[in-house]
């Protein structure tokens, strides 16, 4: 995709055709995302204006026919790779993500017309089952209609966040291939959450417990989640490992929750340990 990244840096014309076109097509605003990131890392978000505004156009449509995802996901990868452009650490640029993507989820965005009701409804008439659990659910005191909201725009405010993160990831990339080789695979090998970024999120997960923001609880965790991930890309990169073992991992990430655990846990323990320092070091 880098010859297609290079026609797009060509000038604005190429950038601003090239993220609407995407962002019309379904499924395809994560490519629009990526170029407006890639613009606003390499001149900044004043000339990345006009790209923005071309994607923002179409996903809006989008938004107005009932999928929030598009649109949501372009403004906060714009905002990620403002902050990303400006502090140059990928840490700060992720919390900054998942502030304002449980902000998203909390102002209900992410609900569909009409709320969780007439989901409720339907979901209800299509399943004996389905209605006889929600039954027992009433009985027991869980408010079902408010369950449903938390439920809904929470896993649609992590899928929002995971895909801007990627589409950010993938802007990086296109940036190092083209002005500076080999410059993405260092930067993310060498990403690792700071002491205090630690205890941050770790503040951000008690204040969403203490005030009833579960959404800022769930994102939180986040930044962790992607500082594992790129604890295991270093570690592999600095033991010249197969990549099949990154497939493989990611096999396992996708598909097994203690896998997920696990990698929440190291980056929790990389945090102190810096295992990637501790191997390159001794090598």
């Amino acid at each position: 995709m880098l010859p297609l990244a290079r026609w797009v840096m060509r000038g604005t014309p190429h950038a601003v055709g090239a993220a609407a076109l995407a962002a019309i097509i379904p499924w395809l605003f994560w490519f629009s995302a990526a170029v407006a990131a890639l613009v606003t890392l390499r001149r900044g978000l004043g000339p990345a204006m006009p790209v923005i505004v071309a994607a923002a156009l179409p996903t809006g449509w989008w938004w107005m026919q009932g999928d929030t995802i598009p649109l949501a996901s372009l403004l906060l990868v714009t905002l990620m790779a403002t902050v990303l452009r400006s502090r140059m650490r990928w840490s700060e640029t992720l919390i900054a993500g998942a502030l304002v993507g449980a902000a998203m989820v909390q102002l209900g965005i992410f609900l569909p017309p009409g709320g969780a009701g007439p989901l409720l409804d339907q979901l209800r008439q299509s399943s004996p089952e389905i209605e006889r659990m929600l039954a027992d659910l009433t009985e027991q005191g869980v408010a079902t209609e408010r369950l449903a909201v938390l439920l809904i725009g929470g896993v649609t405010g992590l899928i929002v966040m995971l895909a801007s993160v990627a589409c950010l990831a993938l802007a990086r990339s296109w940036q190092a291939g083209l002005y500076n080789p080999g410059g993405f695979r260092a930067e993310f090998h060498a990403l690792r959450l700071s002491g205090r970024e630690l205890i941050l999120l770790v503040v951000l997960v008690v204040l969403g417990v203490v005030f009833a923001l579960p959404a800022l609880t769930m994102l939180a965790w986040v930044p962790l989640l992607v500082g594992g991930v790129a604890l295991i890309h270093g570690l592999i990169g600095l033991k010249g490992m197969n990549g099949l073992w990154l497939v493989a991992f990611y096999v396992l990430l996708l598909t097994t929750w203690p896998m997920i655990l696990i990698v929440l846990l190291l980056g929790f323990i990389d945090t102190f340990a810096d295992f990637r320092g501790r191997l390159a070091r001794s090598q």
